[in-house]
């Protein structure tokens, strides 16, 4: 982060993955933000979950989010809380086929609706996440984190 933000290199208290994933465990909804044709943003909320370190969402193929990332899949997400903060870059595509009965179970559980995978009004998608950052306002700059991940494909 840039030096005003005053993080320093040796700083301590940094979160960890397990405060993060405990985040995004929790959060109801989650902020996927793509780029229009014409570059300019667009941001909505979806239901989803996290699962085999991954956030897994449905959506309408034919929404704009869906068209946005079927034409640039580079997607940020981030959580309602600007307290609890992780913010997700990566890429987006479609839900690996040998997780669809996971996700469906693990939403039906979460949500109480369970997502009809075979039907056109649900697009099933992935992104694992290549950064991540996250930290708690109580106490920054020094929970600042970021993290990189390798994405296995």
């Amino acid at each position: 982060m840039p030096d005003g933000y005053g993080i320093a290199a040796e700083a301590e208290g940094f979160v960890s993955w397990d405060w993060v994933e405990q985040q995004l465990v929790a959060s109801r909804s989650y902020w996927v933000c793509t780029t229009r044709e014409d570059g300019r943003p667009h941001a909505m909320p979806v239901w989803g979950l996290w699962l085999a370190d991954r956030l897994m969402f449905s959506t309408d193929p034919t929404s704009l989010k869906a068209c946005n990332f079927s034409r640039r899949p580079d997607l940020v997400v981030h959580l309602e809380s600007g307290d609890d903060v992780v913010v997700l870059e990566g890429r987006v595509k479609g839900l690996s086929p040998d997780l669809v009965a996971a996700f469906c179970d693990a939403y039906d559980a979460k949500y109480h609706y369970r997502p009809q995978p075979d039907s056109e009004a649900h697009g099933l998608y992935e992104m694992a996440p290549e950064r991540c950052l996250a930290w708690r306002e109580t106490d920054f700059p020094t929970s600042a984190t970021r993290f990189r991940r390798t994405v296995s494909s």
